[in-house]
């Protein structure tokens, strides 16, 4: 049994709600615990134990681009809203982690840009710490781990084939080498790719296909350009696409919130890592058991 009232909480602060499902807790029927899951993947909540309910309140919106998303926008993009959650036979494709992206340093990136231009600076150091958790949650649970990074061999292509329109971009190859806080290990996979999707020009549908994977969890650089071309090529290919939230990071604080914003919408369930995180130890965990 379910259903649903206006909450006194509005999730997306000032700017209001949606009306939050509120659910029986003595209920105990297969379909309730169905309905009830998927709910819960969109939503967090509280238990009210005068009532004996489980008030459930919708955090589908409640992530990075709060603060530069109207709520007429919101309201415009409502009808995109639904569960979301890490699906079945999942792989982690960890995008572009490359020395470039980390050139000058932790500091603002308009420093470090005029001397390293392709470099998302404090962004990219800030996304470390989370990312790794995320590796360690993916390998302890099984999960295939894929990485891309940039073919830099000279006679791979012609020389104005670029993965980006970016002028200057370097052809130093040990800066396309992947960062030592997430190394690859051995039986993980590294593609390298001319352009800017993972899946364009490159054997990674068919290597995700011969692995069995449904679901494909996002991490790395740039949310806007290599991130964003990747994710939704993996939705056009039919995978379910799950963006990590703080292990995706941009040059542009504003590209990153509105790339997330509009790929959550259409094209990928971006969630934020610790939920991720969660739900890859529980798998762990089932295997031990």
């Amino acid at each position: 049994m379910a259903r649903y009232r206006p909450s006194g909480e509005a999730p997306y602060g000032k700017r209001g709600g949606f009306p939050a499902p509120v659910l029986r807790a003595a209920d105990r029927s297969s379909t309730f615990r169905k309905m009830a899951r998927s709910l819960l993947h969109a939503s967090t909540g509280r238990y009210d134990r005068q009532l004996e309910l489980w008030v459930v309140i919708d955090t589908f919106e409640e992530h990075c681009w709060q603060d530069v998303i109207s709520a007429e926008l919101l309201e415009l993009y409502s009808h995109y809203k639904r569960p979301i959650g890490v699906g079945p036979r999942a792989a982690l494709l960890a995008i572009d982690l490359y020395e470039l992206a980390y050139q000058g340093g932790p500091r603002p990136v308009s420093e470090v840009s005029r001397t390293y231009p392709s470099s998302c600076g404090e962004y990219a150091y800030k996304a470390i710490e989370p990312t790794q958790r995320l590796f360690a949650a993916a390998r302890a649970a099984g999960l295939p781990v894929l990485y891309t990074t940039s073919d830099s061999r000279a006679d791979s292509k012609p020389s104005l084939i670029r993965a980006t329109k970016r002028q200057g971009a370097s052809k130093d190859p040990s800066l396309f080498a992947i960062r030592p806080e997430f190394a690859p290990l051995p039986g993980d996979t590294v593609i390298t790719k001319q352009r800017a999707s993972a899946f364009f020009g490159t054997p990674l549908v068919a290597h995700l296909t011969l692995l069995g994977v449904q679901t494909v969890i996002v991490c790395g650089e740039s949310t806007s350009g290599c991130v964003r071309a990747s994710t939704t090529d993996g939705y056009s290919y039919g995978f379910h696409m799950v963006m990590a939230e703080e292990c995706c990071f941009d040059r542009s604080p504003m590209s990153h919130k509105l790339s997330l914003f509009d790929l959550h919408h259409k094209y990928a369930d971006v969630m934020h890592t610790d939920d991720i995180v969660a739900h890859l130890e529980g798998l762990a965990l089932k295997e031990t058991v």
